[in-house]
């Protein structure tokens, strides 16, 4: 077996559509989707950034 990362920058509120075509897209089976979380600030607690950067999706193929 063999696998592959796949990077997605994503805005967790916008790009649902997005991401569903996406993982629709790919030729493999998804093992796991690894969210890149920041630290946490007063700016995100406010709602005024986001938390997620980028999501990682592992490819089974």
């Amino acid at each position: 077996m063999s696998y592959k990362v796949h990077q997605f920058d994503i805005n967790m509120e916008t790009d649902s559509a997005k991401l569903e075509a996406f993982l629709n897209g790919l030729g493999g089976e998804v093992v796991t989707i690894i969210p890149n979380v920041r630290k946490t600030t007063l700016g995100q607690i406010l709602g005024m950034t986001r938390k997620v950067d980028f999501i990682l999706v592992v490819e089974r193929t």
